[in-house]
């Protein structure tokens, strides 16, 4: 027997069928609030899945198999995938894929082929979408399960463990999937407690989904080029300083992609910006305007905005029509 294999197997060596699992172990324990919490609650969704792995086989169709909807990552990486591809190639596959049975509704034209239609089974992966793929890539229309019956929300910490514990995910993977996952708990206190984080933590991550567009877009594909805690610090800025600050930050989002400013420095640069621009809108000219003695309003010009003020009691209803009008036409005359 190859070294390959044995280490293959010395994995779920000893573990349980997953048949044999009474449901009481299948929920996830409390766990401590803490960030060793979330690596317990990992590390134990991890053990249940290699507890599911070594359950009863059978061998699925491919083309009925659908990808895990809490899955956290965004790019499988090809030399990965050919790798594990080679591998399989040669030694067979040792450790099954995990499904639940799902039901089809909805569009199904792209499963058409396979004369697919909606009311037909499913299977959702829990663990395995690099064996899928590694199947495919060798041309293979089926490949072996294991089909259990998992809750949502277990499902969606053990896509997460899956990934976590074998290739690092970056942060923006982590909270597509909690996000995803959210509506599996009561509240996100009790999300928290089930990924073993402070709350604090648990809003790091939730800080992506508040993100302009055009970030969110291109961390689809780029998903390292910001941490939890930059987007949280970015988060708080936008918040503060609205449409200024996003329109600020179209700049230096690009030295962000290119590279030439680093992620931790956005948010203060993004900020300082801001801060620049108010300290210039403060340089103003003002001219008063009088009606005999009294002041009616005034006329202000600053770095961003020429603005007239004028007292309502000062202005007759026609006065005011009249000066709508006079604004308006002013506008749009040529100099």
């Amino acid at each position: 027997m190859s070294n390959r294999i044995e280490k293959m197997l010395a994995k779920t060596a000893g573990l349980r069928p997953a048949k044999d699992i009474p449901d009481s172990e299948v929920a996830s324990p409390t766990r401590p609030k803490t960030a060793v919490g979330m690596t317990a609650a990992l590390q134990t969704a991890q053990l249940r899945i290699a507890e599911l792995e070594a359950g009863d086989s059978s061998m699925i169709s491919i083309a009925v198999i659908r990808p895990n909807p809490w899955q956290p990552r965004r790019v499988f990486g090809e030399d990965e995938i050919r790798s594990l591809a080679e591998s399989i190639a040669e030694v067979g596959l040792i450790q099954p894929v995990v499904v639940r049975k799902s039901v089809t509704s909805g569009d199904t034209s792209k499963f058409a082929a396979q004369g697919v239609t909606p009311g037909d089974t499913f299977y959702e992966l829990v663990a395995g979408e690099r064996r899928v793929r590694a199947h495919a890539q060798l041309g293979r229309d089926q490949i072996k399960a294991v089909v259990v019956e998992v809750s949502d929300d277990n499902m969606a910490l053990m896509a997460l463990a899956e990934n976590i514990d074998r290739e690092d995910l970056s942060d923006y993977e982590v909270s597509v999937a909690i996000r995803r996952a959210e509506k599996e708990f009561p509240n996100r206190s009790r999300m928290a407690e089930a990924l073993g984080m402070p709350r604090a933590e648990l809003y790091r991550y939730f800080a992506f989904g508040k993100l302009p567009d055009f970030v969110l877009s291109d961390l689809e594909v780029s998903p390292t080029l910001l941490s939890r805690k930059s987007a949280e610090a970015l988060q708080s800025v936008l918040s503060e300083h609205g449409v200024l600050a996003t329109e600020a930050l179209r700049s230096f989002w690009t030295q962000v992609k290119s590279g030439s400013l680093q992620h931790p420095k956005l948010a203060d640069a993004v900020a300082n910006t801001i801060l620049r621009g108010k300290t210039i809108r403060t340089d103003r000219d003002i001219k008063k305007l009088f009606v005999g003695k009294d002041q009616a309003g005034s006329i202000t010009k600053d770095a961003s905005a020429l603005t007239v003020k004028i007292k309502a009691a000062a202005l007759s209803a026609q006065k005011e029509n009249r000066l709508r009008e006079f604004v308006q036409k002013l506008l749009v005359e040529p100099d």
